[in-house]
């Protein structure tokens, strides 16, 4: 159960190629930088491409820009399939040009919960009633916590299900209904799960796992993103020299300035950077620190 929607309505979400077919989702974190699964990448480098600006699949846009992939990052705690760690960053070879139908989500800083009942989306091109729709498709589903996920798989059986008694890990949340009807499915994985905090969309999860698509008592499994905060800005923002002399220029401007001070980054990796070291300083009087996700 899922609804067409316009071009441009979700910007970040990128169509992983591999030769002229779509294997996958992911997310533009940053201008040469895009978030997927794990489980997505079982090649060489070479055999996988991304597109952006991808709307319809068999009708391709004026905004369509493809680029070959310069690295591959897998999480090296990811082993197969509904493992921990099924993430994974691509490097692309150029940056990406943002316009009004390509442009980054924001990364949630490593602190961030998202509470379960949230609604939150899930974008993709994966199948719809097992048939592979053509056009970029979204639907709205609820966070359900880990602990009620695990009583969820833990009621009836299906020949698909994992062996373990828990199979939901630390670094794993669900969505959808437990009567089913709504979920991501076969060619979303690696796609955004997106969620609307203060006005700022974050990207909560990304698709890893599923029983099937949409059955009762087996919502769609993701991987969170919080967990992996640190680890995604090791790759994006190695070079964290120029950052620290800013932000001690930030400290002198808020002791020069006794009006509250709001700290504007125009680079997004170094706005997430910044983020994360200002959890100390936001409780600071006079210091009102750009809020998670207003990158």
């Amino acid at each position: 159960s899922s609804r067409h929607i316009g071009n441009g309505s979700w910007p970040w979400q990128v169509s992983i190629r591999e030769g002229s077919n779509h294997i996958c989702g992911g997310s533009l974190i940053a201008e040469s930088w895009v978030v997927s699964a794990a489980h997505c990448f079982d090649g060489d480098k070479s055999a996988y491409h991304v597109n952006l600006g991808e709307y319809q699949l068999l009708n391709p846009s004026e905004s369509l820009v493809s680029f070959p992939i310069k690295e591959i990052y897998r999480h090296p705690s990811y082993t197969d399939m509904r493992s921990s760690g099924d993430i994974a960053l691509v490097e692309l070879e150029t940056p990406v040009s943002f316009n009004e139908v390509i442009r980054p989500i924001c990364l949630p800083a490593s602190s961030v919960e998202f509470p379960a009942g949230m609604e939150c989306w899930v974008t993709g091109w994966g199948n719809t009633h097992l048939t592979a729709p053509k056009t970029l498709q979204e639907v709205q589903v609820p966070l359900i916590d880990r602990d009620t996920c695990n009583s969820l798989f833990n009621t009836g059986s299906y020949p698909d299900d994992p062996k373990e008694i828990d199979p939901i890990k630390q670094d794993m949340i669900c969505a959808g209904y437990p009567q089913g009807e709504k979920d991501a499915c076969q060619g979303d994985s690696g796609g955004p799960l997106v969620c609307e905090l203060d006005s700022t969309w974050l990207l909560a999860g990304v698709v890893s796992w599923g029983v099937e698509c949409a059955l009762p008592n087996r919502p769609g499994v993701y991987i969170l993103l919080p967990p992996y905060a640190d680890w995604i800005q090791g790759y994006i923002s190695p070079e964290p020299g120029m950052s620290v002399i800013s932000l001690w220029l930030l400290i002198w401007l808020w002791l020069s300035e006794p009006d509250p001070l709001v700290f504007l980054v125009t680079d997004p990796s170094s706005c997430h950077w910044f983020l994360s070291r200002f959890s100390l300083l936001a409780f600071q009087p006079g210091l009102v620190p750009l809020a998670h996700g207003q990158c």
